[in-house]
């Protein structure tokens, strides 16, 4: 296929968790691809660095400083873009608990930010799409976690298999429309969300990075591509599908 297939020029795409990690890398990998990127997180200072770096490199961006769990919010954001190509719902949060351990505000909080805040994310997407006629693509979040039924990982596991749900029910609903949604299922991958466990971060990267046939964790790059190719032509016969950029890795759980 040809590499013009990559080509975002003359079309929007707005992405959630833009102000760092996964979230960055994919708005900044967007914008070198030609699109006009709306960058959207609760992060005000790390959205400005976000949208410099696009900038910086002669895209162009634009920020919306909100919470992806207000759908109120999201909503305005979206509808302020005008035309819309490509939504990436990137935002998300660590949580680990043991189950016997697990609260209800830890489950309320993931699943509200993980799962909602995707859903929101989805539908606003998706019905602006729809009314704009645009044979656009969706691209969520979901995780390695969803394969692996880790030790603590009840809450984001489940915020993050009900994502996958989610991807493939609207793949369904909306493929006559021509609009595309796919996840990305991540491994271990080094972002400020996980890189802040001291020691015990320390000895989970080298442990993911022995179970890897790569040797090495993720970096936030590794993702964008994955996201960037299922936002672009090159995917144009894939949908309802979860992509596993993961570094060969079966976890022994």
């Amino acid at each position: 296929m040809p590499l013009t297939a990559y080509d975002l020029t003359g079309r929007t795409a707005f992405v959630t968790g833009a102000a760092s990690g996964i979230g960055r890398a994919s708005a900044v990998l967007l914008a070198e691809a030609g699109a006009t990127v709306h960058c959207a997180d609760r992060d005000e200072q790390g959205l400005h660095e976000t949208a410099t770096l696009i900038k910086d490199q002669g895209g162009t961006a634009h920020t919306h400083h909100l919470d992806v769990t207000d759908r109120a919010q999201l909503k305005g954001a979206v509808e302020s873009c005008g035309r819309l190509d490509v939504m990436a719902a990137v935002a998300g949060i660590m949580h680990s608990s043991a189950v016997l351990d697990t609260r209800d505000e830890d489950l309320d909080r993931v699943l509200s930010v993980n799962f909602k805040g995707v859903l929101y994310a989805c539908q606003e997407a998706a019905r602006r799409m729809i009314a704009q006629r645009v044979r656009g693509s969706i691209v969520t979040m979901a995780s390695g976690a969803i394969d692996t039924g880790g030790p603590g990982l009840l809450c984001y596991g489940a915020a993050k298999a009900a994502v996958v749900q989610l991807t493939k029910t609207l793949a369904n609903e909306i493929g006559a429309h021509g609009i595309r949604v796919n996840a990305v299922a991540p491994g271990w991958v080094r972002t400020p969300m996980t890189d802040h466990h001291g020691e015990t971060q320390a000895h989970t990267e080298a442990f993911m990075a022995r179970m890897s046939p790569l040797g090495r964790v993720g970096e936030p790059d590794d993702i964008a591509h994955a996201v960037l190719h299922l936002a672009s032509d090159a995917s144009s016969f894939t949908t309802g599908q979860i992509l596993r950029p993961n570094g060969g890795v079966a976890m022994p759980w």
